[in-house]
């Protein structure tokens, strides 16, 4: 297993060995001890796993959780493409308003670790991508929150070659800084104690 640290403290990408034969494809996007060597623990507890199918071009997010209770997450593509977004909206945290990006793929069998307090989006870059969440809390929806991807504030390195997909949530997000200014982002502080409460 390969990992790398994201430009965001805390977040890490994962990609394990794939092996391919005459049958198809096999690999372990989540293996313990190479999360825990890295993080200096296992997993959280997985409340809940999830995943949507996206037509190419659809935009989703930027969707975090509102922090307490904020939410960690671990995000695979284990069938078509999809290029990844996390967004620090840690308030006082040295990359705040920066992305990182990564693409995820069936091909990689890439993973990503994304801490409490981080923002998420993707694109979908083929018909019928997946996505799948192993998430530290069940949904709620009162505590899930968004902002929009393409302010451009944020700068999010959106492709010009694809017709874009939102849902009106997003579209009608709220930017960056209009998030900060209604308090509704969550303080660095906030998110580490939520995230180290998540082991304990």
């Amino acid at each position: 297993m390969q990992v790398r640290k994201l430009g965001i403290e805390g977040a890490f990408e994962f990609t394990p060995p794939v092996f391919n034969d005459r049958r198809g494809r096999f690999a372990a996007p989540y293996q313990g001890t190479a999360f825990s060597e890295h993080l200096g623990k296992p997993l959280f507890q997985v409340e809940q796993v999830s995943h949507n199918l996206s037509a190419r071009g659809t935009l989703r997010g930027i969707h975090y959780t509102a922090t307490p209770p904020g939410m960690a997450k671990y995000v695979y593509c284990p069938y078509g493409q999809v290029q990844d977004f996390l967004v620090d909206l840690r308030v006082g945290s040295p990359t705040f308003g920066k992305w990182a990006t990564t693409l995820l793929d069936a091909d990689s069998c890439r993973a990503l670790y994304i801490p409490v307090g981080v923002g998420h989006a993707f694109l979908s870059m083929a018909d019928d991508s997946m996505v799948v969440y192993l998430m530290s809390q069940g949904y709620v929806a009162e505590n899930e929150l968004a902002l929009n991807p393409l302010d451009p504030a944020i700068g999010l390195p959106i492709t010009a070659d694809i017709d874009i997909v939102q849902s009106d949530r997003d579209a009608d997000a709220p930017t960056l800084a209009e998030a900060r200014d209604s308090g509704l982002l969550p303080e660095l502080k906030i998110a580490q104690k939520a995230e180290a409460a998540l082991w304990q």
